[in-house]
Formats: C-alpha cells, sequence, structure tokens
C-alpha cells in the first residue's frame, strides 16, 4: 500500500508498525505544515492520523475505505515536532469497522489529537471504476 501512498511519501510518513488491525506512522510536522498561528496545521494533524487508520484497516486482504471521521485536538505541535499516529482497530462487524487514533509527540508522548474512524470494506471492481 506504501508504494502506492503518494502522500505519505510526500510527507515522508514512515510506518514504523503493521500488525492485524494496527498501525504506527511518524511524521515530522515541516516549517510548510505550521498555519499563521506558529502551529501545526489541524489538516496535517488529521491527515496523519487518517493514514494511520488506513493501514490499519486494510490488514485484513480487502480493500477498505473510510466511511466516517472525528478529531478531537488535544494540543499544539509546532514545526519539527516528530509526530506518531497509533491506529487500533475496536471493533469489526460485517464490512464495517470502528477504529480509534491517538497522535502523540515524540518523545514526551504529548498527546496532540485523538481520531476515531470508521471503516467499509470495498469491491476492488467498484473502486477500479470497473463495477458491472
Amino acid at each position: 500500500m506504501y508504494a502506492q501512498d503518494k502522500v505519505a511519501q510526500d510527507l515522508a510518513m514512515q510506518v514504523t508498525e503493521i500488525a492485524p488491525g494496527r498501525a504506527r506512522l511518524r511524521m515530522t510536522v515541516a516549517d510548510t505544515m505550521v498555519n499563521g498561528h506558529g502551529i501545526a496545521h489541524g489538516g496535517y494533524l488529521f491527515l496523519l492520523a487518517d493514514s494511520a487508520f488506513a493501514y490499519a484497516c486494510n490488514t485484513h486482504d480487502a480493500v477498505t475505505v473510510a466511511a466516517s471521521a472525528d478529531v478531537v485536538f488535544v494540543a499544539s505541535a509546532r514545526g519539527g515536532d516528530v509526530l506518531e499516529a497509533t491506529a487500533v482497530e475496536r471493533a469489526r462487524y460485517g464490512r464495517s469497522g470502528i477504529y480509534d487514533v491517538t497522535v502523540r509527540r515524540v518523545p514526551d508522548g504529548a498527546v496532540i489529537a485523538e481520531f476515531r474512524g470508521g471503516s467499509r470494506s470495498r469491491d476492488q471492481r467498484v473502486l477500479d471504476g470497473d463495477a458491472s
């Protein structure tokens, strides 16, 4: 999945752990990710959490996409901060799942954001635009 994930590659995200229903990604907050208040733009924090969610929910050999997502920003991050997003599967039922992601600053472990995502496994033909 990472080989085709241009977003993760462009933002220099590192996949540091993958296991069934789990994923851990790291990203350094670049100066270009900082908003007018001098803190990391929430969109980049959401993107890191969403990426960890995507990797975790795609560990079950089925193409899976987000059906919903919600984030709570707990603390600020700044340029140069290394952030780690840990995604954990909470439930899978039918083609759906629920995943929690915690974004922490490394190395002090401060919680930066909490994210919850709902997933839906899809038919590969639908994603390729070939469902008939």
